[in-house]
C-alpha cells in the first residue's frame, strides 16, 4: 500500500463498475472492471503511484472490485464508500458484445471530491478522465469540474471517450468540455467512427482534433498501424505481433501505458513513448480478461 505521506502521481476518475458476463443460458460471470479501473491497474502494474478516483457501494460486487483494487496496490484514500447500489454492465451476448447497464442512482453517483485527501493536487502529474462516468449525471458535470480544477493547477489531462451505447445521444457537450481540456486524447478507429457518425476515419478525425489543436491523439487500430499525432508531426507504429487470447481491456493498457511511459521517461522520444504504449496493449492482449500488463512483459515485447 502507498505510504500515507504520499500521494499519488497519476489518477485515473473514470467507471469503476462489475461486468456481469453471461457464460450459457443460466449462469452468469461478475468481474471487477471499468475502463477507468482498468487504466488506474496498468499504471499501477508498471510502477508508479495511482489511485483509482471514483465511489463504490457496500456489497458483494463492491468488495470484490475494493480487494482488487487493494491486490492491484491502488491508494485506496481515494475510493469511497456509500450505502447505494453497484453498477453493473449487463453483458448477455459477447460475440459481438451486447449490453446494458444498471444503476440509475447507483455508488458511483455519490463520489465526492471535497471527501479526498487534503493536498493530493499537488503531487499528482497526470489525471485521467473517460467512458461512461461522464454521462451520468450527476458524476459527469463533477468530474469535468474535477479535470477542470486539476488543469488550472498544471496537472496533465488524459481523455479517452471510449464510446459506449449510453453516448448514443447528448455527448457532444461533455465531449467538447473535455476535449478542450486535454493535453492527451486517445481513440481507436471505432471511437472515431461511433462519435462522429460517420465511416470516413480522416473526416472524423479532423472533427476530434478541431475540438482541441494543442492537445495530442493517440489513434489505435487493434493490430494494425496506429497513429499519434503531436502539433504538426506525426508518428505511426504497429503493435507487435501476439497470439491474441482477449483483447478485453488493450485500449486501456495501451493509454496506461502512454501515460507511464511519458512519465517516468519524459527523455524519450514520441516514436518511443508510442511504440512502449502499442506494446503495452499487445501484451495485455496474451491473457485473457483485462490484463493489466507488468514492465516486463512490456519490456521483453519492444526487445523482441
Amino acid at each position: 500500500m502507498t505510504a500515507s505521506t504520499e500521494f499519488p502521481l497519476f489518477v485515473s476518475a473514470g467507471d469503476i463498475l462489475t461486468d456481469l458476463v453471461r457464460t450459457d443460458d443460466s449462469r452468469w460471470l461478475s468481474v471487477p472492471g471499468g475502463a477507468g479501473w482498468n487504466v488506474a491497474r496498468a499504471v499501477a502494474r508498471l510502477g508508479l503511484r495511482t489511485a483509482s478516483v471514483g465511489a463504490l457501494g457496500r456489497d458483494y460486487f463492491s468488495d470484490a472490485i475494493w480487494n482488487a483494487s487493494v491486490a492491484a496496490d491502488l491508494d485506496m484514500r481515494f475510493m469511497q464508500r456509500v450505502d447505494r447500489s453497484p453498477l453493473l454492465a449487463v453483458v448477455h451476448e459477447t460475440h459481438p458484445p451486447t449490453y446494458f447497464f444498471m444503476g440509475d442512482n447507483s455508488a458511483d453517483l455519490a463520489f465526492d471530491p471535497s471527501l479526498l485527501p487534503a493536498g493530493w493536487m499537488d503531487q499528482v502529474r497526470w489525471a485521467h478522465f473517460g467512458c461512461i462516468s461522464l454521462v451520468r449525471q450527476p458524476l459527469g458535470d463533477t468530474l469535468a469540474r474535477l479535470a477542470a480544477d486539476l488543469r488550472a493547477r498544471g496537472v496533465k489531462i488524459s481523455f479517452d471517450p471510449n464510446y459506449r451505447n449510453l453516448m448514443e445521444h447528448g455527448y457532444e457537450p461533455i465531449l467538447r468540455r473535455m476535449a478542450a481540456l486535454a493535453d492527451l486524447i486517445k481513440v481507436s478507429d471505432e471511437d472515431l467512427r461511433l462519435l462522429f457518425k460517420t465511416s470516413d476515419e480522416a473526416s472524423a478525425l479532423a472533427q476530434l482534433r478541431e475540438l482541441n489543436r494543442a492537445a495530442n491523439v493517440l489513434v489505435t487500430r487493434g493490430p494494425e498501424t496506429a497513429t499519434l499525432y503531436v502539433g504538426d508531426s506525426t508518428f505511426e507504429s504497429r503493435p507487435p505481433r501476439v497470439e491474441v487470447v482477449d483483447t478485453v481491456g488493450a485500449g486501456d493498457a495501451s493509454i496506461g501505458g502512454l501515460l507511464f511511459s511519458l512519465m517516468s521517461a519524459p527523455q524519450r522520444k514520441w516514436p518511443e513513448h508510442l511504440a512502449f504504449a502499442l506494446a503495452a496493449g499487445a501484451a495485455a492482449c496474451r491473457h485473457s480478461g483485462a490484463h493489466s500488463p507488468t514492465l516486463d512483459e512490456v519490456v521483453a515485447l519492444l526487445e523482441g
